[in-house]
C-alpha cells in the first residue's frame, strides 16, 4: 500500500499558516511525527488534544504502525463514529480489522472479514477516486473467499476503476489476480506493465521482485532489486521502496548485506513514511546485524528503535 505524501502539505502548514488554530497545528505536528516514525512523540501530542475524528484517525494509524491491532481498531471505530462520511476513516478501519482477522480464530475471522469488506466498500463509495481505497478493496476481492464476499469478477471491476485513477495499481491488481490463478506468465506481464506506467517505478519494481521471490527466480529478483535502488536514487519520495526491497531479501533469506544497505539508505532519507516506520527499519537492521555478527551495532539500532517507540514489541523481543 502506497499513500499520498499528505504529510508534506501538513508540514508546510506548520510553517506557513500563522493564523491556524492550535488544534490544526497539533494535528499537523502529530502527523509529521507519525510519518517520521516517532510513535512516542505522536502519541504524546495527541494525548493532549480534544477528541475528534482526525485525532482518533491519527491515533489509529500510530497504533497500526506499532502492530497493536486491537487498540488501532478501537481508535478507528471512534473516528468513524465521529465522522461517518470520511472515506479515509472507513479505509483505515478496514485495514485494522483486516489485521485482526488475519490473526483470529476461524469464526472470528469470518465475522471480521465481512466487516473489512463493508468498510472498504463504504470507503470507495464515499470517494470513488481514492486509489488507496480501491486498491484495498480490490485486494480483498481477489484474496477473500466468496463466502465473505470475495470474487475474481469483483476484483476485475475494481481494476477497471483503477485504470482511471492509477493505471499502475490497476496492472498490479490484475497481476495479483493472474498469479492467484497460477497464470504466471500473465502475472509477470501485468507487473512489468505497472513498472512501465508508474511515475515512481521503484514501487512496482518491489512488487515484481516479490513475485520473482515467490517463483524462486533469484537472478530476476536480484535484477529487480537493483532497479529499485536505481529508481530510488532519482526519486527521494520512493524511499519506502528501499524498505520494501529489504523486506523481500529478508523473506528470501538472501544477501543480508544488501538488505542492511537498503534499510540504512531509507533511514538516511529525509522523506519517510508511516508505511515503513523508522523504528521498524531500525529493528530489522538490528536483527540483520546480529545475524552478521555485529552485536554492538545491532544493540545500537535496537536502542534507536526504542527511542522512537518504546512499546514496539518486535524491538523489545530482540535478545541481543
Amino acid at each position: 500500500m502506497r499513500q499520498a505524501c499528505a504529510h508534506i502539505a501538513l508540514a508546510v502548514l506548520i510553517l506557513t499558516a500563522a493564523s491556524a488554530q492550535p488544534e490544526q497545528i497539533s494535528l499537523a505536528q502529530a502527523n509529521a511525527a507519525l510519518q517520521a516514525g516517532q510513535a512516542d512523540r505522536a502519541l504524546d501530542i495527541l494525548a493532549s488534544m480534544p477528541s475528534s475524528a482526525e485525532s482518533h484517525n491519527l491515533r489509529c494509524r500510530v497504533f497500526f504502525t506499532l502492530e497493536q491491532w486491537e487498540t488501532a481498531a478501537e481508535e478507528c471505530e471512534q473516528a468513524v463514529r465521529l465522522d461517518p462520511n470520511s472515506s479515509l476513516d472507513h479505509m483505515w478501519l478496514g485495514r485494522t480489522l483486516g489485521e485482526r482477522a488475519g490473526r483470529a480464530s476461524f469464526l472470528s475471522a469470518y465475522s471480521l472479514a465481512k466487516r473489512v469488506r463493508g468498510e472498504f466498500e463504504i470507503a470507495v463509495r464515499l470517494n470513488p477516486r481514492s486509489a488507496e481505497a480501491l486498491a484495498d478493496l480490490g485486494e480483498f476481492y481477489y484474496d477473500a473467499p466468496g463466502i465473505v464476499g470475495g470474487g475474481e469478477d469483483k476484483a476485475y471491476r475494481i481494476a477497471d476503476q483503477l485504470d482511471k485513477v492509477s493505471p499502475s495499481r490497476a496492472y498490479e491488481l490484475r497481476g495479483r489476480i493472474a498469479e492467484k490463478r497460477k497464470d504466471f506468465d500473465t502475472a509477470e506481464r501485468e507487473f512489468k506493465q505497472a513498472v512501465a506506467v508508474d511515475p515512481h517505478p521503484a514501487f512496482p519494481w518491489t512488487t515484481l521482485a516479490s513475485f520473482y521471490h515467490r517463483r524462486s527466480r533469484w537472478s530476476d529478483m536480484d535484477a529487480a532489486l537493483k532497479n529499485v535502488m536505481k529508481a530510488s536514487e532519482h526519486d527521494h519520495h520512493a524511499g519506502v521502496a528501499l524498505y520494501d526491497g529489504a523486506s523481500v531479501l529478508i523473506a528470501a533469506k538472501r544477501n543480508p548485506e544488501l538488505a542492511v544497505r537498503m534499510l540504512e539508505e531509507y533511514i538516511a532519507e529525509p522523506f519517510k513514511s508511516e508505511e515503513a516506520p523508522a523504528f521498524a527499519a531500525f529493528t530489522r537492521l538490528a536483527r540483520l546485524k546480529a545475524q552478521l555478527g555485529d552485536l554492538p551495532e545491532a544493540r545500537r539500532d535496537r536502542a534507536e528503535a526504542l527511542k522512537l517507540a518504546h512499546t514496539y514489541q518486535p524491538a523489545l523481543d530482540l535478545n541481543l
